[in-house]
């Protein structure tokens, strides 16, 4: 058996339909799941991610294709963890299917894995492609991608842009849009664990949202 028929008859075979049902509604039943907690599946897919065990990058990332195809959600998760696997593998090209990812399967759960590690590798790799790809999702109508250009340098820490950063920001922060509120705010409390009163300065001197004001703020207050 093949690299993907082996992990998926693993992963059927640990199949709990009653458990399926709480996480598809903890996702407001956008997508069906075999079952299988985090904790299980991490140590189901341990041999898969085996750095002697990957596929060359090309069939990797055919996998990672296929495996998004699949209903079921745990698939997707499998296929963002073999992704980053690759990520000293990547090249200039590959955002392009990043992006795919981030339009397809949609929800704060993958985005928020996608932006935060292998978006953000992309970028650590190519620094160049960084305000590229930035300004051209804070420009999209979509709201994932728009989500995705907050929260690409997460955990950048002193490397992140802030300059970048506040463009992102004012380019949609009178939005009503809940996820793009939660990102800004989220963006900006994590940055101010390492830059506070860059943080604090902003958000005096900017309108948020309560939402973004209040989570920017929240480890801030004495």
């Amino acid at each position: 058996m093949g690299y993907l028929e082996l992990l998926t008859e693993e992963f059927y075979r640990h199949a709990n339909a009653s458990i399926a049902v709480g996480q598809s509604k903890y996702l407001k039943n956008r997508f069906t799941f075999l079952g299988i907690t985090s904790p299980i599946r991490k140590e189901l897919q341990k041999p898969f991610l085996a750095k002697q065990n990957l596929p060359d990058k090309k069939e990797g990332f055919e996998v990672v294709r296929l495996l998004w195809q699949q209903p079921e959600r745990e698939f997707h998760y499998f296929a963002l963890e073999l992704l980053l696997a690759y990520k000293k593998h990547y090249e200039i090209a590959d955002i392009d299917f990043f992006e795919q990812l981030i339009l397809s399967n949609s929800w704060w759960d993958s985005v928020d894995y996608l932006s935060p590690k292998i978006v953000a590798a992309y970028c650590q790799k190519f620094p160049a492609m960084q305000e590229k790809i930035a300004h051209k999702w804070m420009k999209s109508e979509n709201i994932w991608l728009k989500r995705s250009a907050l929260l690409f340098q997460l955990k950048y820490k002193n490397q992140l842009n802030a300059e970048l950063l506040k463009t992102i920001i004012l380019s949609m922060h009178t939005t009503n849009e809940f996820f793009i509120n939660k990102a800004i705010g989220w963006i900006l409390r994590e940055y101010a664990r390492t830059n506070p009163q860059w943080v604090l300065d902003f958000v005096a001197t900017h309108p948020l949202s309560n939402l973004s004001n209040r989570e920017a703020l929240k480890h801030l207050h004495s």
